[in-house]
């Protein structure tokens, strides 16, 4: 088993240096390092219309590659959060669920996995992730029942780690991750790392193994500038200053 994980841990975009890269939405030359905007005609998609107008294969196929969508935003190695302000329903949560950390608006946010509603179930991961998060009861709950939550309403229960006013501009929930990595971005990013990899692959196996996954995280650390670093400004009794090394 030990052997298995092992294997399983040493994987080139987990282990490799993190690279500097810059926490706002534009690199120092001006040019834009992260790009939103909603796209429109033929490309604008994941609209029920349009699903409507899709044959069964092609609707096999682009549930296919939405559930991949999300496996890939999971297996992100940094943490990644979502901010929601308005409505996140049915894909829109299974997104949100595929982040690390939610952040909603309390009152203007509005979530749920409703496709029991529309006479479909939750075709990307929503049905694996909402019960790791609120436990397997209450996921079938709320799947069943296609239930819209307010963002209050879903802090209360656990379904996102921030529930904030909104503000007139109608963007509080961004600003709150923004704050949320904000508070993450000054921290060893390879213990940061090894930190989300000992969490997500522990929960996936038994308390024995992910102890085992837990332990070959932290050797994975040990060798690392960061925990020098660390304990010399600990010692010294100054902020560190982490590399990623």
């Amino acid at each position: 088993m030990l052997r298995a994980l092992t294997s399983a841990l040493r994987l080139p975009r987990l282990w490799s240096p993190l690279r500097t890269r810059s926490c706002v939405s534009h690199r120092p030359t001006g040019d834009p390092e992260i790009q939103v905007r909603a796209l429109t005609g033929r490309d604008q998609g994941a609209d029920l219309k349009e699903r409507e107008q899709m044959s069964e294969a092609e609707v096999e196929i682009f549930v296919q590659r939405l559930r991949g969508l999300m496996n890939e935003i999971a297996a992100f190695p940094a943490p990644t959060i979502a901010a929601m302000d308005g409505f996140a329903l049915g894909g829109g949560l299974e997104l949100a669920l595929a982040c690390d950390l939610r952040v909603a608006a309390a009152s203007s946010a509005v979530m749920g996995l409703i496709e029991t509603t529309r006479g479909l179930l939750p075709g990307a991961g929503g049905t694996q992730r909402l019960p790791r998060c609120l436990g397997v009861a209450l996921a079938k709950e709320l799947i069943f029942t296609g239930r819209r939550l307010s963002g209050a309403q879903a802090h209360a229960l656990g379904l996102v780690n921030h529930a904030v006013s909104q503000n007139e501009e109608g963007n509080a929930a961004y600003y709150r991750a923004r704050e949320l990595a904000q508070e993450i971005l000054p921290q060893a990013p390879i213990a940061v790392r090894l930190g989300k990899v000992a969490i997500d692959r522990g929960m996936e196996v038994d308390i024995e193994s992910g102890m085992a996954i837990e332990g070959l995280c932290y050797a994975q650390n040990i060798p690392t500038q960061d925990r020098l670093e660390g304990m010399a400004a600990f010692r010294e009794k100054r902020p560190p200053r982490f590399v990623g090394k």
